[in-house]
């Protein structure tokens, strides 16, 4: 089960954005995949489906 630490998405998504040079889906698409996730969408989603369920996906 895939567990997202928000924290590092963002660190890691500045840092690609700012000192990369990439666009910021882009940089959130990296992050994403850093954390096992297919790519910020999928990342978005599986945090916003476990606000609303308030349980892990």
């Amino acid at each position: 089960m895939l567990i997202p630490d928000i924290e590092a998405f963002e660190e890691r998504a500045a840092i690609a954005e700012y000192d990369g040079g990439l666009a910021r889906a882009a940089a959130e698409d990296l992050a994403a995949r850093q954390q096992g996730f297919r790519d910020r969408e999928q990342y978005w989603q599986w945090l916003a489906d476990y606000i609303v369920g308030r349980r892990l996906p």
